[in-house]
């Protein structure tokens, strides 16, 4: 069963920048890493998960929320199964779990919502101080 862990999490001021990561494994020699789409989602105490993107396993091609474009860059090295989120430019409203999210084939339409995806790792915590 594929398997992901999320990292890079932390505290840091307003206007900077952290980089997440989320390593995959558990992939068969039918369907390997390059087979799945993975996306970023995070969730503040009292809020619902929010779809922040999500990368194309071959193409790498990229979609992103509106609260993040342009600040957020997410990128996949499939020689590491290894997908991240580099963050910029962080607010304090960025603060929250931070969990990435797997699905076999490519992002698709509901690339937001978190139902669309099967296979979750456990959060990492970012805050952002003002």
């Amino acid at each position: 069963e594929v398997q992901l862990q999320a990292s890079g999490g932390g505290l840091v001021q307003a206007g900077g920048s952290l980089r997440l990561s989320c390593a995959a494994s558990g992939f068969t020699s039918a369907f390997t890493f390059e087979d799945y789409s993975i996306g970023w989602f995070r969730q503040a105490p009292g809020k619902e998960r929010e779809g922040l993107s999500c990368i194309d396993p071959s193409d790498g091609e990229t979609w992103y929320a509106d609260s993040v474009k342009g600040r957020f860059t997410m990128s996949r090295d499939n020689a590491n199964n290894t997908v991240y989120l580099q963050m910029n430019s962080l607010k304090p409203e960025d603060t929250a779990d931070y969990y990435c999210a797997s699905d076999p084939g490519r992002c698709g339409r509901t690339w937001y919502v978190w139902r669309t995806y099967a296979y979750w790792g456990q959060g990492t915590q970012v805050t952002v101080s003002s």
